[in-house]
């Protein structure tokens, strides 16, 4: 597959050709598109000393899409030729039927470019990469005697996406991805404690392959391995709850994010339907969606039906103000599209999703929350999480984790689990610090089987009456 830039109506297809069978697609319906994209993806791991794996993946295709009402005709393929792309239209009317539909206005085109258009795969060379792997198993492995299993990951992509609509407007975005992973295990006394740093975004690879960067996050993940050396079994029961800033709103984007998309709403399926303009937070909590953040892992320029991202509001003081929207939820449910049309692939249709997902800060020093904190567990790092989206209901795991007692922090704690309900923690915010922060990159979003790359952030806050999983009491 050639470096060149992604130009299928050059190489591949008639622009004439391509538009008119669209229109034959979409003559009748409320909206369509044909989504083109080249992807390309290298992923370099070294663990236990050695290259562990290589991988390099290039695939292409389109995907021609009919929406009428609430039903949607795709078709897709991997073979950009006008045969395929005539094949496909017959499957896309499926869902136009009769016709009869008003074919919505296209998306407001944009100048702005949130990230560079060059392809970060090539940022470096094979041997740099390699070697980059190697110095930081070296390095992590000097850092302390304890350490016996180091695991580095360099990571990179580029996906270049062309839509074409039915009255002519064609749109582009080229979307860079890096990022630099380091796990590192320690043993002591028979006792095996992992911890694992990273991140990356919307950047090329030079400064993560610096060692100022990489050393940074080496050190952090024998950081997290050493404070879990020296864990206790967590306690259980319901208690106070204190969330670290940056990546905890990872709670926030699966307990509430996922309920405030526009889909789930239009069905009546979120805990949050129907209670447009209500309180649905305490005071002060304001919650915002924002795909136009330079740089960012979440962040994209158009989303995949070509209208601009934006910086969306959802919660505002408490008050529920907006939902995330693709192009069809939106005209069902009478609003405006927000920039959230997002698709896995060319294989698979768009649906509302997550970009970067934030809370705002608060006024309240972090440590003031901490010490206001009588008995309960002070979280600052979250592994994997269940959400039940028709009532909020989420289980998340603690990846580093603190008993508090009476305003001090005590030991660290292992095997915690967070339980509650997203529509109930909202309520529950009781401090709101002024440290919010972004998560460093390293997010990735499932929904109906399609993943895509988010970000996450929120300050410290206080959420109260949390049930929290144990092996104690």
């Amino acid at each position: 597959m050639s470096d060149a830039p992604f130009r299928p109506f050059d190489e591949n297809l008639d622009k004439d050709a391509a538009l008119a069978h669209l229109r034959r697609a979409t003559a009748g319906a409320d909206d369509g598109e044909l989504f083109l994209e080249r992807a390309r993806s290298e992923a370099l791991v070294f663990d236990d000393g050695r290259i562990k794996t290589a991988s390099y993946d290039a695939g292409e295709g389109f995907g021609l899409r009919a929406v009428r009402d609430e039903a949607v005709g795709y078709a897709h393929s991997s073979d950009i030729t006008e045969a395929a792309l005539s094949r496909a239209v017959d499957t896309a009317r499926l869902a136009v039927g009769d016709g009869g539909g008003v074919m919505a206005p296209g998306p407001m085109a944009t100048n702005t470019r949130l990230y560079t258009d060059d392809d970060p795969i090539n940022g470096a060379s094979f041997p740099v990469k390699i070697e980059a792997l190697r110095e930081i198993d070296a390095f992590a492995r000097d850092l302390d005697a304890r350490v016996v299993q180091v695991s580095a990951v360099i990571a990179a992509s580029c996906q270049e996406v062309e839509i074409l609509r039915p009255d002519g407007t064609h749109l582009r975005d080229v979307r860079p991805m890096t990022r630099v992973n380091v796990s590192v295990i320690v043993e002591q006394g028979g006792r095996r404690e992992s911890g694992t740093a990273g991140g990356g975004g919307r950047v090329g690879l030079d400064g993560l392959l610096d060692p100022a960067d990489w050393q940074a996050k080496a050190r952090e993940a024998l950081r997290i391995a050493t404070v879990n050396l020296a864990a206790v079994p967590a306690p259980a029961g319901v208690m106070d709850v204190v969330l670290g800033p940056g990546w905890p709103g990872i709670l926030l984007h699966e307990a509430i994010g996922h309920g405030l998309e526009g889909d789930f709403n239009r069905k009546g399926a979120s805990a949050f339907a129907g209670l447009m303009g209500q309180r649905i937070a305490s005071k002060g909590v304001t919650v915002l969606d924002d795909g136009t953040i330079p740089d960012r892992r979440g962040s994209i320029t158009i989303d995949d039906e070509g209208t601009p991202s934006r910086r969306n509001v959802l919660i505002e003081d408490g008050i529920l103000v907006g939902y995330m929207q693709d192009r069809q939820n939106a005209r069902l449910m009478g609003t405006e599209a927000t920039g959230n049309g997002r698709r896995e692939s060319y294989a698979h249709a768009p649906m509302p999703r997550m970009t970067n997902t934030y809370m705002l800060g608060g006024d309240t020093a972090p440590g003031d929350i901490v010490a206001g904190l009588k008995d309960g567990i002070y979280a600052v790092g979250f592994g994997g999480g269940q959400v039940d989206i028709t009532n909020g209901k989420f289980v998340f795991s603690c990846t580093e984790a603190y008993r508090v007692q009476n305003g001090v922090v005590g030991a660290p704690v292992k095997g915690a689990t967070l339980i509650g309900d997203g529509a109930t923690a909202l309520q529950q915010i009781r401090a709101l610090g002024n440290d919010m922060a972004l998560d460093p990159g390293m997010g990735n979003c499932g929904k109906a089987g399609q993943w895509v790359p988010v970000g996450v952030g929120q300050p410290t806050l206080m959420i109260g009456g949390l049930t929290v999983g144990g092996a104690g009491g």
